[in-house]
């Protein structure tokens, strides 16, 4: 029986893999997203029922879950070097004279392959697997971002053909499509989060996330182009190389061209800086690379770029207009932001009336002003950006712009928690342009966990007007709640049961859900511990946070300057007088089992919350931690475990399942 299981998850394995090939090498999909979906979820039961048959090269290891603890360094078998730029046709001759200078007489071919915007990656594949993926770096060193790299579809595992070399390096770039970062800052944006100016910032700041699930989520993309480190049958030339990726199932740009002369590479060139705005991704030029692998040799490399390979950057796009007026606008983080509103103009096919001037030193750096003449720049940017003001028609009559000193949403204090930062926030909890994400934040489980309050609820909320602070869903009554849409009797009575249960929270589920920038859970339930209550806490001064190991200077200043706010001290009148419990339980103070222990939590727990399990530990005495590493003392496991529990396996920690936590905390 166990083999033909074994069988059965190869053969389901093969065939994600040969779907996956049809549909990112060949674009030749055939299956419907539903199939694919389901002979996904098969093989993902099959290897939880059976995990001795799970391996790490297998597809359902795409799809991330681990919160890694930081990226080590790898060091690459072949430097990763960066191309010389040109910026004209001329400057393109240049580099062909240049060529034939150190071939001679010898005929040259040029592949031509479109400049992808995104991030250069390194694969590593040994006997046909991945074992490495790592960022360029400086070149010789990169970042080892491999459980990233595998969350990428378009990247195999596992090289299809039996040919496949016994060792090589696959360059490429990691993109973004530009729907995908659409929808992506569309999420930020809701969320109060600072957008991504283009695809390729948002592929870098993706592919070095720490949580896995996320960049999983983030739906980046890959094209392979370059030769590194390689031990297998010879390849001759670059054009060579690249069919021969598609064979072993690894996508290639379907846009590149095996060229006789620098005249055909000209042409092609142009036939793309005409068309690239139809692509579904951002290119900002062409690669022309010497098709020979022998001649690439001969060439060799100036101190930093190859001979044989130059890149044609394509001309930004940018247009001229006026800056009517500079707004600022408050972001659900309460981040105050400048935004230049512009004379509608027309650039790269759309209309642009706005421009992002970033923050205020940007202001200040271009020393923009309202009437200003300014270049507007969109170089594969989907916000645009002002280059430069066009100061020799400055008539005396344009107005400087001048730093608010209080927020223009509540009117409450901005500031920047250092000198040296460039972003002013405003720190009123109640601040209406922050109130929505904050009052999600503050009704979310590890907060004060109040059930049915999610964000269609609270948007409703704050629609209707019944709620102007945290405190104001206390005074929340059934007639009102009955008059949003989707309540009736059950849902309003449910709600309302669970705003009452709020109130008995412990005290560090309230410090957390008042959202004081820098403070986490853990560090919420470390002030709790120490100052034992909330009065004790909003009195504290900045020496009182000196011998608190987890609070550093800015934590320190961040809650001071929190609790010195009019509107905090209005919010938690009105929490006391709702009846919140303001107070901490000590942590028990004979030495348990879980004392000094590191504690890891994972899968489904059926008597706790994840979060009241945690709290309850730390009441114990243990430290609890995101990550398993050789230093955790438990995993504490429960229905459905994750990736921690393979890894706990795997590193001999001990395991325990939650009957056995809960007599520990009993004893």
């Amino acid at each position: 029986m166990p083999l033909d299981i074994k069988k059965k998850i190869e053969s389901l394995r093969q065939k994600l893999r040969h779907h996956d090939y049809m549909y990112y090498v060949l674009t030749q999909p055939e299956i419907s997203d539903k199939e694919y979906d389901d002979l996904m979820k098969k093989l993902k039961d099959l290897e939880e029922k059976y995990p001795e048959f799970k391996t790490d090269d297998s597809p359902t290891q795409r799809v991330g879950g681990g919160i890694l603890e930081g990226f080590k360094t790898v060091k690459h078998r072949q430097k990763m070097v960066s191309l010389d730029n040109t910026y004209s046709f001329e400057e393109l001759k240049d580099w062909q004279a240049r060529v034939h200078k150190g071939l001679g007489q010898e005929k040259v071919e040029y592949v031509v392959e479109l400049k992808i915007d995104g991030l250069s990656a390194n694969l590593t594949y040994k006997k046909g697997k991945l074992i490495v993926g790592a960022t360029r770096g400086d070149g010789e060193t990169g970042e080892d971002v491999t459980q990233n790299i595998k969350t990428i579809r378009p990247i195999p595992l596992v090289l299809l053909e039996k040919d496949a070399p016994d060792f090589i390096e696959i360059r490429g770039e990691v993109y973004m499509d530009k729907k995908d970062l659409d929808i992506l800052n569309k999420e930020r944006e809701k969320s109060g989060e600072v957008l991504f100016a283009n695809p390729r910032n948002a592929a870098a700041g993706s592919l070095k996330l720490l949580d896995t699930s996320i960049v999983a989520n983030r739906r980046l993309n890959f094209f392979a182009h370059s030769l590194g480190g390689f031990k297998g049958k010879g390849l001759s030339t670059q054009w060579e190389f690249l069919e021969k990726l598609k064979e072993w199932g690894v996508r290639v740009n379907p846009h590149s061209k095996l060229c006789q002369g620098l005249d055909e590479v000209i042409e092609y060139c142009k036939s793309w800086q005409a068309r690239r705005e139809k692509l579904s991704y951002e290119i900002d030029g062409m690669v022309i690379k010497v098709n020979s692998f022998t001649q690439q040799k001969k060439l060799g490399f100036t101190l930093k770029s190859p001979r044989w390979a130059v890149a044609y950057k394509f001309p930004a796009h940018q247009e001229t207009t006026q800056v009517l007026k500079i707004n600022v606008q408050v972001g659900r983080t309460g981040v105050i932001t400048p935004v230049a509103v512009l004379k509608p103009v027309a650039l790269a096919g759309v209309t642009i009336k706005h421009a992002t001037l970033h923050n205020f030193d940007e202001i200040k750096r271009l020393d923009v002003r309202e009437g200003d003449r300014v270049i507007i720049e969109r170089a594969g940017e989907v916000i645009p950006k002002i280059l430069k003001v066009v100061e020799s028609v400055r008539t005396g009559k344009e107005k400087e712009f001048k730093i608010p000193q209080s927020c223009p949403a509540c009117g409450g204090k901005i500031t920047k928690e250092k000198e040296e930062e460039v972003a002013y926030r405003c720190i009123n909890p109640s601040c209406p342009a922050q109130l929505e994400r904050g009052l999600i934040h503050f009704a979310c489980r590890q907060a004060l966990d109040i059930e049915g309050m999610g964000v269609s609820v609270v948007k409703q909320l704050i629609g209707k007007g019944l709620v102007r602070d945290f405190a104001d869903i206390y005074s929340l009554n059934k007639d009102g709640l009955l008059k949003l849409e989707l309540f009736k009797d059950k849902k309003a009575n449910n709600l309302l049961e669970a705003i009452e249960k709020s109130k008995t929270q412990p005290l560090s589920r309230l410090i957390y859900g008042l959202g004081i920038r820098h403070i986490g859970e853990k560090c919420a339930y470390v002030l709790a511990q120490r100052f034992k209550t909330l009065d004790n806490l909003t009195q504290a001064k900045l020496e009182d946070f000196d011998a608190i190991y987890e609070v550093g200077q800015v934590m320190a200043n961040s809650i001071v300057e929190f609790f010195r706010q009019d509107s905090t001290h209005r919010l938690i009148l009105k929490l006391k007088s709702a009846g919140l419990n303001l107070k901490e339980e000590t942590v028990v103070s004979k030495e348990t089992a879980l004392t000094g222990k590191t504690i890891v939590f994972t899968g489904e727990l059926e008597s706790y919350s994840r979060s009241e399990a945690k709290r309850i530990a730390r009441q114990y005495g243990g430290n609890v931690s995101l990550g398993v590493t050789k230093n955790t003392d438990f995993v504490i496991v429960g229905l459905n475990p994750g990736s921690k529990y393979d890894k706990a396996k795997k590193l001999g920690v001990k395991i325990i399942d939650e009957e056995k936590f809960s007599r520990l905390i009993s004893s």
